[in-house]
């Protein structure tokens, strides 16, 4: 039987199938060939199956040219070779072999699907896992709406830090995967700067920040809790700094050629003759001063105990707020900032102060005073709380006892049944214990 020829294929078709076959391949299969009457050209392989019946396997519609989804002769036979071959190799049921790898290879791409699927699913689940999981960023800013938000200064000081010397190290960090390396990282790197009390307070920080998310069920545990505050920096030594009445001599000769800022110098005095925390003086309004009646009203948001504090001004204390009154130039604070939009920062007399007190040994540091030495004193460095501290004791020198001292501090009871049962005010007390220390200071500072 001849081969199979296009034209034989292109011919019209007639009013029933016409077949066409070609010899058998190998005696293992022929390409068939039929034309039906619609006009439809199909290519099959005729075959017999191991149960010996005739097998037409339908393999393709005929083009000449072979376009999209159709073969040409040449195709066709090739194809028909290939069955042929399979067949030979004693693949007898052949339309089930096929049929059976057919599904072999949907069942293959099904499973490939399925695999790539659950892999995708995991990374996006274990991603979306990351996403969910709570940094130390998020944590700090949780913390600081819920409890710094509740401080004086509404938070600002201890965002500052974080931001600085904390949050660098942490913050993108997930809170769970914090560990103790990670909180001495940090409290390292401010120890290798020297800073030992900063990074004691970072690391205290850090500990109620963590307990803060324990509490509410953030993490299981706090990884601060097995690191004893001791250990970070060493030992903390109370200060217990005292100027003696040599020192503040000294101070009232060196103070005017430290070049430091004359409402600096006041404060020194004020402080001093008052007992006030330097913080609280920055933040004073002239409302809250009576230069004639000689008082000072401390309000509850400006001190550390969230108390309100009357402090009564000696004709010493009055001559010093006097020197300001007429810097601030009619401002409403008594230390305005720069744009006089408010209070100048707590810490800029303390930092003045401190410029002034460097050993000579740490040399000629950029932006810096160029009077490092001004105002060192003979027992060492001394601060703005040093001062508090010092004004107290030279009251109970002067026979104040140290109960109305404390009051003068505003210092709370700390005994819980004196605080509740006695309720003296000692105003009169406190009032003859700053006059006694003004008038003592006015003898030092004569010069």
């Amino acid at each position: 039987m001849a081969k199979i020829t296009d034209r034989q294929m292109t011919a019209k078709p007639g009013t029933s199938d016409k077949w066409l076959s070609e010899v058998a391949i190998w005696g293992h299969g022929s390409l068939v060939a039929r034309i039906t009457p619609s006009g439809e050209r199909l290519f099959y392989f005729r075959y017999t199956n191991s149960g010996s019946e005739r097998i037409t396997l339908p393999i393709g519609t005929y083009s000449r040219d072979g376009n999209e989804g159709t073969m040409t002769l040449a195709e066709a036979g090739q194809r028909a070779k290939e069955l042929a071959g399979l067949h030979k190799s004693g693949v007898r049921d052949v339309k089930e072999h096929l049929e059976a790898e057919e599904a072999a290879r949907v069942a293959a791409r099904d499973a490939e699907i399925a695999r790539i699927a659950a892999e995708r699913a995991a990374i996006e689940e274990a991603q979306a896992r990351q996403a969910a999981r709570k940094t130390v960023q998020d944590l700090f800013d949780h913390w600081a709406r819920v409890d710094l938000i509740n401080r004086k200064d509404g938070g600002a000081e201890v965002r500052r830090m974080f931001q600085k010397d904390a949050l660098p190290f942490l913050g993108t960090m997930p809170v769970d995967d914090v560990k103790k390396g990670h909180i001495t990282e940090v409290t390292d790197t401010l120890l290798a700067r020297g800073v030992n009390r900063m990074a004691k307070m970072i690391f205290s920080l850090m500990r109620q920040m963590f307990r803060f998310a324990v509490d509410r069920d953030l993490i299981d545990h706090d990884p601060t809790s097995s690191i004893r505050k001791a250990k970070i920096g060493g030992k903390e030594v109370e200060r217990d700094r005292v100027l003696s009445e040599e020192e503040i001599r000294t101070l009232a000769k060196l103070a005017p050629e430290a070049g430091l800022l004359p409402p600096t110098q006041a404060a020194i005095w004020i402080a001093l003759s008052t007992c006030c925390r330097i913080g609280e003086l920055m933040n004073a309004r002239w409302e809250n001063i009576d230069l004639m009646t000689g008082n000072w009203l401390i309000p509850a948001e400006d001190s550390k105990n969230g108390k309100a504090h009357s402090v009564t001004l000696s004709k010493f204390a009055i001559q010093q707020f006097k020197r300001v009154e007429v810097l601030s130039a009619g401002s409403e604070w008594c230390y305005p900032n720069t744009k006089r939009t408010g209070p100048v920062c707590s810490k800029t007399v303390t930092k003045q102060l401190g410029d002034r007190q460097r050993q000579p040994a740490q040399g000629v540091m950029s932006n810096r005073s160029a009077n490092a030495q001004a105002l060192l004193l003979k027992s060492g460095k001394w601060t703005p709380h040093d001062l508090r501290r010092t004004g107290a004791t030279l009251m109970t020198a002067l026979g104040v006892l140290p109960e109305v001292a404390e009051r003068c501090l505003n210092h709370t009871e700390e005994n819980k049944v004196k605080r509740t049962y006695q309720r003296h005010s000692y105003t009169k007390e406190m009032a003859d214990a700053w006059y006694k220390l003004g008038s003592h200071l006015e003898l030092l500072t004569h010069i």
